[in-house]
């Protein structure tokens, strides 16, 4: 099973909205990690429990509803 997908939607979303790894694990409501969201980003195929822990986060912190489909391509 490959595990290195490529760069995620999620980046351009974080970007479009200025936000970096630190504003996710900070604006987190669970715990997550600074790795957890660099994997995300670089697209290590993460479990669906952390692709939820990440959707959260990256909807706090930009106070938008994000679907998960539209921050992972895999």
């Amino acid at each position: 099973m490959e595990r290195d997908l490529g760069e995620q939607p999620i980046a351009k979303i974080m970007a479009r909205h200025g936000l970096s790894a630190h504003d996710l694990v900070a604006c987190s409501t669970e715990q997550i990690t600074h790795k957890m969201v660099g994997r995300a980003v670089k697209g290590r195929r993460l479990t669906p429990n952390v692709q939820r822990k990440i959707l959260n986060a990256l909807n706090n912190a930009a106070k938008k509803k994000y679907p998960l489909k539209d921050l992972f391509n895999y």
